[in-house]
């Protein structure tokens, strides 16, 4: 008996292509798919807009890139980082409808915070541009950093806090820094004031760049993983009248966000004990 000849849906193969190039690059731009594909982008948005829908691609906001939906298989191969900032992304986007100005999701690396997400490409203001994801910041110098230092639990801390410490480190110095993130821990925010005297990175952009700064950490289980800023000219707001303003919304947003990491990890782990 003759096998019948059955067509391909063109329609599915040129979506499968779409996403086979997303897993492949890992980060790609609407041009970059526009180039590798020789598809309208108007074509391309459309089937991006479905594989978003579906759950297998997402896209970031702080450049627009499109990237792989991370599933319990690769986020056993070191993407957690990554995972994070899928899941915060909406969270950020849905803060950046109710606040004035835009935030950044930092994570902690050994010396330093590293951007992983921002909301201020949704900005249309100059002052509002953060960024961009990979930018280092300081631990001591930014709220961010703060945010993070004081929230980690003491044995981090001391990790974080020697790495830092400068050879040469003034009397004193280190007895205002742990000051300084005592004060963070008890209000549950992180300002860039006072500023300290090590020379730890940002600091000379924090003291020039006419930006105020507050964060708070995200917590997962109890731990922090990250934490989530807000950033406005100092010309525009007092840091008493922005924190009466938005501070509410900012903790929402990493109350939020630490849930729903948490709640992910319950299900790999649920998912886990079945296997």
């Amino acid at each position: 008996m003759l096998e019948r000849k059955v067509k391909t849906v063109r329609a599915l193969e040129r979506g499968l292509d779409v996403l086979i190039e997303v897993q492949a690059r890992r980060a790609v731009s609407l041009h970059e798919l526009h180039q590798a594909l020789k598809l309208p982008k108007a074509t391309l948005l459309r089937m991006l807009l479905t594989l978003g829908r579906k759950g297998l691609v997402w896209q970031r906001l702080a450049d627009g890139a499109y990237l792989p939906h991370l599933g319990p298989a690769a986020r056993g191969t070191g993407s957690a980082v990554e995972h994070i900032a899928e899941i915060a992304s909406p969270y950020m986007k849905a803060l950046s409808t109710k606040v004035a100005w835009p935030s950044v999701l930092g994570v902690p690396r050994l010396d330093h915070m590293e951007i992983l997400e921002t909301n201020s490409p949704l900005f249309r203001l100059d002052s509002a541009i953060l960024g961009p994801v990979g930018v280092k910041l300081s631990y001591i110098h930014t709220a961010t950093g703060r945010a993070y230092l004081a929230a980690c639990d003491e044995n981090e801390r001391e990790a974080i806090i020697a790495r830092l410490r400068p050879k040469d480190a003034a009397p004193g110095s280190e007895d205002d820094l742990r000051a300084i993130l005592k004060e963070t821990r008890e209000r549950g925010y992180a300002l860039r004031e006072p500023m300290h005297p090590w020379p730890d990175r940002s600091k000379q952009l924090v003291l020039r760049d006419g930006r105020r700064s507050m964060a708070v950490a995200i917590l997962a289980n109890g731990a922090p993983i990250a934490t989530i800023n807000l950033t406005w000219p100092a010309k525009r707001g007092t840091d008493e009248a922005v924190m009466h303003r938005h501070l509410d919304a900012l903790h929402q947003t990493a109350q939020a966000i630490g849930h729903a990491v948490a709640a992910q990890s319950a299900g790999l782990v649920a998912a886990g004990s079945l296997a």
